[in-house]
């Protein structure tokens, strides 16, 4: 099981309030970001495309604090950037987890080991190291533009474990990824001991410099299908399994873009993570003024057309759960029932076993940003 009894329980009483309230839109997560300054400069991010004046700037630990009290949610992702940079990023923490706040650090795990042995977090069942990696050792160094990336974040995901930390790992496929070599990451990550794996097809950032390696929906379909059919049983996932479902197009869903709401620098971002289309001052102005008709894939948006991201389609498959009979009978199948036999998928990965390491074409992009790390 990838996630807790005690969050799964916090989480499930929190949706079955709103909607005894009868809340048509609610957030689930916060997606937090302190800062937008990064140490890597990945090829598909587009979050790290702001002008120098802009990276500078952080949230405040009050300002933080502030943002999830407004809007009440239960867990709280703290992505970027890389929070690690964040000079105040062990007073954030600490006040969400004294806030009884489920804190996931999205983290590239680079200066992870560092701040480790510096002991600035202290184990919490409230706190986990969410590190993103996007495959085994080629994969995952060709998809951050930086060699060595992946061997640091081992060094940084095993030293936490030893620590009594939570660890999940976050990976992001694009196009062309190979099925066969996901599955192995999927053991590796197992064999490490981590808490569960979280995955998702990448979005196409507007900003991003690579913009030819993002997934199409019947792609995304194929790939997942092929990488998480026949699935073993050893493999833990910390996602919804009606998502995961989602992902193979074994259900449908549409987006609930308030599901993850985020605030940064800027304010509350409209309407998604993923999707800037302005901001607002406050958690009830985002709600209430916001157009969420036109967003989702229903909506005719095109930027919406091919997204099957977490951030908007996860609070979907959740809240699907907890609406009926029907839901919890779904879910509580997907959870023990999740083996998937496909013959399809296993052609895919047999097809997939002959082409392993070929896309693999390792070009670094610019120079690493050394006076960063130190500097964290």
């Amino acid at each position: 099981m990838g996630v807790p009894v005690s969050q799964m329980w916090t989480v499930a009483t929190y949706v079955l309030k709103q909607k005894l309230r009868g809340r048509k839109r609610y957030p689930l997560v916060l997606m937090l970001e302190p800062l937008f300054r990064c140490n890597l400069a990945c090829a598909g991010c587009g979050k790290v495309q702001y002008p120098a004046h802009v990276l500078k700037r952080e949230l405040t630990p009050q300002q933080c604090f502030d943002a999830v009290e407004e809007c009440g949610v239960p867990v709280v992702s703290i992505p970027g950037g890389e929070p690690l940079l964040h000079p105040q990023i062990k007073e954030i923490v600490e006040g969400l987890v004294a806030r009884r706040k489920y804190v996931y650090l999205c983290t590239n795990a680079i200066l992870l080991e560092k701040k480790l042995r510096e002991g600035i977090f202290t184990p919490s069942k409230y706190l986990t190291f969410s590190v993103h990696m996007d495959g085994t050792q080629e994969n995952h160094d060709f998809a951050v533009c930086r060699e060595g990336t992946h061997t640091q974040a081992m060094a940084g995901i095993k030293l936490a474990l030893e620590q009594g930390f939570r660890v999940t790992t976050n990976t992001t496929l694009f196009d062309g990824a190979n099925p066969a070599e996901v599955r192995d990451f999927f053991d590796e990550m197992t064999d490490v001991g981590v808490e569960g794996m979280m995955v998702a097809p990448g979005y196409s950032y507007s900003k991003a410099p690579d913009q030819q390696s993002f997934l199409h929906r019947e792609k995304t379909h194929r790939l997942f299908r092929a990488a998480m059919g026949n699935r073993k049983k050893r493999w833990n996932f910390n996602q919804s399994p009606l998502y995961l479902e989602f992902l193979m197009g074994k259900r449908d869903f549409e987006c609930t873009p308030w599901g993850s709401v985020t605030y940064n620098l800027f304010g509350w971002q409209k309407p998604c993570y993923l999707l800037q289309d302005g901001y607002t001052e406050s958690f009830d102005e985002l709600m209430t003024t916001t157009e969420w008709d036109n967003y989702g894939r229903s909506s005719g948006n095109p930027e919406c057309a091919d997204c099957m991201v977490h951030c908007g389609y996860e609070p979907s498959a959740v809240d699907h759960t907890f609406s009926g009979i029907g839901g919890l009978a779904a879910t509580v199948k997907a959870m023990l029932f999740n083996t998937y036999p496909d013959e399809q998928g296993a052609k895919d990965v047999a097809e997939a076993e002959k082409t392993r390491g070929q896309h693999i074409a390792l070009t670094v992009q610019g120079k690493s940003q050394d006076e960063s790390d130190a500097a964290a």
